[in-house]
């Protein structure tokens, strides 16, 4: 079964699709989208061509576990993507993994604007993988 995980940005979201057995990420990309509706509805086709089953949302908790402002905003999201798509979304704790994409990218050499349109979609590849392991 395939899944679909998404880092959630205001301007930009990083998607992370498996291969067909749900092990392995397949293939990561960006969609640049501003408007929330317009983004789920994007999601949610890219799911559908994708052969996706689940969604995984990336969920912005605070260091300490709590909830604050950026993890209302997934939320609510969560529901417009649910809505779109019509699959379940699961959220998915994503504490440190745009900080652990940034090194991964720093350490590969990438920097500046290079960096910056690869970081989301790394980071959904951690936030697909982190949900891969733990769902085997």
């Amino acid at each position: 079964m395939r899944t679909m995980a998404i880092d959630f940005g205001d301007a930009r979201i990083g998607i992370a699709i498996s291969d067909v057995t749900g092990t392995l990420t397949g293939r990561a990309f960006i969609i640049e989208e501003r408007d929330f509706d317009r983004a789920a509805r994007r999601v949610a086709e890219e799911a559908s061509a994708g052969g996706v089953a689940r969604l995984v949302l990336g969920f912005p908790r605070n260091m300490d576990g709590s909830l604050g402002p950026r993890a209302e905003k997934t939320q609510e999201f969560a529901a417009l993507l649910e809505r779109a798509s019509g699959l379940p979304v699961i959220l998915w704790d994503e504490r440190r993994t745009t900080v652990d994409a940034s090194r991964i990218l720093s350490e590969v050499g990438k920097s500046g604007r290079k960096k910056k349109k690869l970081l989301d979609a790394v980071a959904a590849s951690l936030i697909l993988e982190g949900f891969l392991s733990s769902d085997r």
